[in-house]
């Protein structure tokens, strides 16, 4: 593993920790100030977007995890294919969402890597039942 897949894979390492902590200046560190976010139902949006909506669930508490299944890097852009599995609980109860995310991360010019473009397939995930007829 080379020292820029080393960084990347430290990026999501960093941004998965923040998030559990609720540290929304480190997350929106890790972003390009350019950022897009593509998810289901929504238009896409950036980073102000991001950070209100992250202000929002100020008062929940994150955890999941988050697998590169695949990173490749092209030059100064990089592309990664995440699963993630989150759980965001609040007094309001809990919300569990899994799926896959294709990220682009771009190598600025202070040679950090951040997320630039992210498209987003997680939903909410579906509780495991038992028939009981």
């Amino acid at each position: 593993m080379n020292d820029d897949e080393k960084a990347i894979r430290q990026v999501v390492d960093t941004w998965m920790t923040a998030s559990k902590s609720g540290d929304l200046a480190t997350v929106l560190s890790l972003m390009t100030d350019d950022v897009i976010f593509t998810v289901p139902g929504q238009e896409p949006f950036g980073k102000a977007a991001f950070a209100k909506a992250s202000q929002g669930m100020a008062d929940a508490r994150i955890d999941g995890t988050s697998e590169i299944l695949e990173l490749q890097l092209l030059g100064d852009w990089a592309f990664i294919r995440n699963r993630i599995e989150m759980s965001a609980t609040s007094p309001g109860g809990s919300v569990h969402r899994s799926g896959y995310t294709l990220t682009l991360l771009r190598k600025e010019k202070d040679g950090q890597w951040r997320l630039a473009r992210d498209a987003n397939l997680v939903t909410t995930k579906k509780e495991e039942t038992q028939d009981r007829q």
